[in-house]
This record gives structure tokens, sequence and C-alpha cells, in this order.
């Protein structure tokens, strides 16, 4: 078998020993379960001493794959970017227009999605409203409902951060990564996935003001989740649609255009299909040497 590569480093003969007595022995568990078993038997954890089952789970797939072992099926559930379905409900439908400056729907506070109901909310405003619409957001993520204060508490938009791009070439050479800095500090950057004012939201600089709230909350929570703390963000904004000027606005730095090929595109079919302005913005000081760093 070829070599397999899995978080940055090469499997060794024991580590893959280890996986395949699991898989055998635990048949009758579920693909995350038998992928949290092995984190804990060969030491697979983040900083938080949480597993990294997830990526786990994609390597034991990767190996079912290549015929090193045989995988229970997978149940029920939802893969990683499928569409979800859209509730609609009354919480969805277009509200009163909210006009002004951000001092007339002050103060503003970032709900973090934690619970089913926001969640429930989240993925509503976002399917109904955002041209993207939703979908189930690739690895480690943070959700956020922006609710405005006055003249009463309502909700004026929402923001996701999952994680980054595997591969821009625009970005990676600004920070000056080579592959393998880049594979070891990938997960220090995120990526700013959805950002959605309601339609119905026409307050003067409030995508800019959001935008400075999120930088300063992103990190702790961050933290707080995956043990891991964030030193860069990014965003790409759709030429077509939008000119960034919020992100500008925000101090955030341009970079670019992307390729247009999307992140999944691995076998290059879709260059130049949808090319992407890219925005980064630094949640702390040095954050290009601290990322080129150990």
């Amino acid at each position: 078998m070829a070599a397999i590569r899995f978080l940055g480093s090469e499997l060794s003969e024991r580590q893959l020993g280890t996986i395949r007595e699991v898989v055998g022995l635990y048949s009758g568990l579920s693909r995350m379960e038998l992928a949290a078993t092995v984190c804990e038997l060969v030491g697979w954890t983040r900083a938080n001493d949480r597993p990294k089952a997830r990526e786990c789970r994609d390597l034991l797939e990767r190996l079912a794959a290549a015929g090193e072992l045989t995988l229970p099926e997978k149940r029920s559930g939802r893969p990683v970017g499928s569409r979800t379905s859209v509730p609609r409900t009354a919480a969805g439908e277009l509200g009163a227009e909210v006009t002004g400056s951000v001092r007339d729907v002050a103060p503003l506070e970032l709900v973090r999605v934690v619970n089913r109901a926001s969640r429930l909310l989240f993925r509503e405003l976002v399917g109904r409203h955002h041209y993207l619409g939703h979908a189930v957001p690739f690895g480690a993520q943070v959700r956020y409902l922006v609710y405005g204060s006055q003249p009463s508490r309502a909700v004026l938009g929402c923001l996701q951060f999952s994680s980054a791009a595997w591969r821009m070439t625009a970005r990676d050479r600004w920070i000056g990564w080579d592959d393998a800095t880049r594979r070891r500090n990938l997960v220090q950057v995120v990526s700013n996935s959805r950002f959605l004012i309601l339609p119905w939201v026409r307050v003067r600089n409030l995508a800019t003001t959001v935008l400075a709230l999120t930088s300063r909350r992103l990190g702790a929570d961050w933290r707080e989740l995956y043990g891991i703390e964030p030193m860069l963000v990014e965003t790409l904004v759709d030429e077509k649609r939008f000119r960034g000027t919020c992100y500008r606005a925000a101090n955030w730095i341009e970079l670019g255009s992307t390729t247009g090929r999307g992140r999944m595109d691995r076998t290059h079919s879709r260059q130049g299909a949808a090319p992407k302005r890219l925005f980064v913005h630094p949640l702390c000081r040095n954050a290009r040497r601290r990322l080129c760093g150990g």
C-alpha cells in the first residue's frame, strides 16, 4: 500500500495495525464511534483533549476505499456538506423594514447557536435568505445570530465560521507558507463561510460593526470549543454579486481572486467557473509570523 498521510504525518505500521484491530473487534460500533476509539488509543486529540474523531473517520473511509479494512454500513444521518431541509415558519418571513444607523438598533448582541431552537432559526434564515442557502459545514464550526435591541429585540443577521479551505494560492503566498507549514498550521485559520444581513434590515454600517464584534469574540469561542487559538479569518466574496465593501471598511485585507474551482474540485475541472475575491483579517498581532512558526 502506498504511504497514507494523516494530520501532516505518514501513518505508521503500528498505527495502521491498531486501526485494523479496533475495526475488527468493535464492528458493532458506528463509524464515528470507531474513530473516537482509535483516537483514544493512538492519542489523536486536540489541545482541549477532545478526540479528532471527524478527521479520523475520514481516514477510516480512505482506508476502506483502498481495501485495507471493512467498515460498518453508514448509519442514517446528515453528511457533511449536505443540504438540509429548511423550515418555513413565521420567523423566516419578511419582517417590518428596519432602517437608520447602528445607534438606532444598539446595543447589538451576538448569540452563539447552541440549542435546537437557535439551530432551526439559523437554518431557516440562512436557507431562505442567503444566496448560497444552508449546508452542513466542513469540519469545525461556530455560528451566531445577531440581535438588535431597539425598537424591540429582533434578529438582524447570521454568521457562520468553519474550517478554512485546504489550499488557496493567494492566502498561502501572503502568509509565506510552504506545504508542510500549511498542513501543520492550517487549523489556526478560520473561514467566514456565511454572512447574512436579513433583506428587510437596511441599517447603515451594520455589517461592518458586526464584523468588528465577531473579530473580538471569535477567538475565545473557538478556543473554548476546539482548544485552538485562531490567528486568521478568511472569506470569499462572489465578484458577480458583491464588492466586499463591508470587509474593507472593517479593515480586512484583500488578497486578490481565487481560481474559481471551489474547495472540492480536486481534478481542476472547474478552473475559472466561479472566481471570488479573497479577504483575510488577522485576529492577533504578528499573525503571519506566528502562522509560519512551529
